[in-house]
């Protein structure tokens, strides 16, 4: 009996979903165009946002995402006014989600 309560324990730990998957990404200009998939449940638990960012982790701007996507999947949303600084070849795009946050993997988007 003393293995009980680990066990029990185990069934009630919420477990880390999948992060959202990028699955494209393009810029033009200074409007930034991501698609994502993740498999959205409602608003306890969907994609709520995705970032631009340089290789350094230094932000450039946020698309935030005010609501799920269930029926939606994958889906396509934009951000304009991303300014990028000279010289860089290419950015980041990381996503996020309302139960795990910020995901570690990142999307390279070259710049041409």
């Amino acid at each position: 009996m003393r293995y009980a309560l680990p066990a029990l324990l185990c069934l009630v730990t919420p477990l880390a979903a999948d992060p959202p998957d990028i699955l494209a990404a393009e810029i033009e200009g200074a409007r930034v165009s991501v698609t994502l998939a993740h498999p959205d449940t409602g608003w306890d638990h969907y994609a709520d946002g995705w970032r631009v960012e340089l290789e350094d982790g230094t932000v450039l701007g946020i698309r935030t995402l005010f609501h799920p996507h269930v029926e939606e999947q994958p889906f396509t949303r934009s951000l304009g006014g991303v300014v990028i600084p000279e010289g860089v070849d290419a950015v980041y795009i990381r996503a996020r989600d309302s139960l795990d946050g910020w995901a570690e993997d990142r999307f390279r988007l070259a710049i041409e």
